[in-house]
């Protein structure tokens, strides 16, 4: 069972990266990574723990 899950993942994995390849779905990656980014605060600043101790 767990071969079969790995050999099924390991499929959609490699479909996921053959359409990233794609010239139209790079700039759907790129917009939805743009977006993503605005959203959540534009790159991180401010957010987490702070200085390590």
């Amino acid at each position: 069972m767990g071969m079969m899950r790995k050999l099924i993942a390991s499929g959609v994995a490699a479909k996921v990266f053959q359409e990233a390849k794609k010239p139209e779905n790079q700039a759907k990656i790129k917009k939805f990574i743009a977006d993503f980014q605005k959203k959540s605060g534009g790159g991180g600043g401010g957010k987490g723990r702070g200085a390590v101790r």
